[in-house]
């Protein structure tokens, strides 16, 4: 993503394509991108600060090891830099609270002693090794706006009935949402993917939209094909297969 949620060279989506085949590493990654998720919805985050802790995960595993680092530290960090680049500061005091409640339901808050002091030093100091890795590019581009512009196009197209009856847009956001749990958000450019999470809604719907001189999503979006549609909807497909392997 350079300063956007997009691939940046060839190397990193090679690396990309690598991490999407290692199974293992990807349940890890699923399951700790929902921890982001959860733990975000609960702290009151708000939807680009939550993708934006997602991407930051997802960049430092790009060229870091899971055999190196723990995953749910990265991600705790993830969570306290994010709120600061979207400047929606959170206090470390409520990541730990919530993040030790989400591993431990029933339990109390911690007590503010060592292991407390400890763990709040630990994500500090994994916030500056983010940040070095990223070599301080932690200011992204997200698909979310392209998405609300595509379903506004889309609306136009179509009947008053036919857009109130299906719940497109609320489809295609909970696709984008979801993409956040797999590398395909930092593969791709956020264009490309705000239109094929709203392909796909379309398509599970089965929604036809009136046909010109060019298809409705090369009006919307120039510069993408039809094979990188459909491969930026398997890569998203995918992760709905993930999820039944990690519940």
């Amino acid at each position: 993503m350079s300063t956007q949620a997009s691939t940046s060279g060839s190397v990193n989506e090679a690396k990309g394509r690598r991490s999407a085949e290692d199974v293992p590493d990807s349940k890890t990654h699923f399951r700790v991108c929902r921890f982001i998720i959860e733990t975000g919805v609960k702290l009151g985050m708000r939807s680009v600060p939550m993708a934006t802790a997602c991407v930051l995960y997802h960049r430092f595993f790009q060229s870091a090891s899971l055999q190196v680092y723990e995953p749910y530290l990265v991600a705790m960090s993830a969570i306290y830099l994010a709120g600061k680049v979207e400047e929606q500061h959170l206090r470390t005091r409520d990541i730990i609270n919530v993040c030790h409640r989400y591993f431990h339901p029933e339990s109390d808050p911690l007590e503010l002693d060592g292991k407390f002091w400890d763990l709040r030093d630990s994500i500090v100091q994994c916030e500056l090794l983010i940040l070095r890795q990223l070599n301080f590019q932690v200011s992204f581009e997200h698909p979310h706006k392209y998405l609300l512009q595509y379903l506004l196009s889309v609306r136009s197209l179509l009947n008053r009935h036919a857009w109130s009856r299906t719940p497109i847009a609320e489809t295609s956001l909970a696709v984008l949402k979801d993409s956040y749990h797999g590398s395909v958000c930092v593969r791709h450019k956020p264009q490309h993917l705000a239109l094929t999470s709203l392909y796909l809604a379309l398509q599970t719907y089965g929604v036809q939209l009136p046909r010109g001189e060019l298809e409705w999503w090369q009006v919307v979006c120039a510069d993408i094909t039809k094979a990188q549609i459909e491969t930026i909807m398997s890569e998203l497909l995918r992760l709905y297969d993930m999820e039944a392997k990690c519940t």
